[in-house]
């Protein structure tokens, strides 16, 4: 076992002997802490032609799961648990590039408004960076 820059054990996997190279030869080993941003989405969505909470669930259900599978994101039912019709939907995200952070809300937004069950209402977004 090795300590790493920040003092910190780097165990190595079993195939591994050494630790990764860096790509180019002059690259600092241990730069300073990177630029984080972490996004979050909150859709209010308006559900067709729902009788129960049985039925909304049966819709909410496979939207959660595709835009975990497609977009490898934090999602969950946030709102209005208690209503027929309407769903509430959270979303959160982090990147080092906020350039990239918004190409992925976008791509999300644009996957649930396209979405025939349902009716999309609201998106609002908050984007904080690690200096805020």
């Amino acid at each position: 076992m090795r300590n790493g820059c920040s003092g910190q054990p780097i165990i190595l996997a079993p195939r591994l002997r050494e630790p990764r190279r860096l790509a180019r030869p002059g690259a600092v080993a241990c730069p300073g802490p990177a630029e984080m941003w972490v996004g979050s989405i909150e859709f209010d969505l308006l559900l067709g032609e729902v009788g129960s909470l049985k039925e909304k669930r049966s819709l909410v259900r496979p939207l959660i799961a595709e835009l975990r599978r497609t977009y490898q994101l934090s999602v969950a039912e946030v709102g209005h648990l208690d209503l027929h019709r309407r769903a509430g939907i959270g979303i959160a995200a982090a990147s080092g590039d906020h350039a990239h952070l918004i190409q992925i809300l976008d791509a999300v937004e644009r996957s649930v408004a396209a979405r025939p069950e349902s009716e999309l209402l609201s998106a609002r977004r908050i984007i904080r960076n690690t200096d805020d």
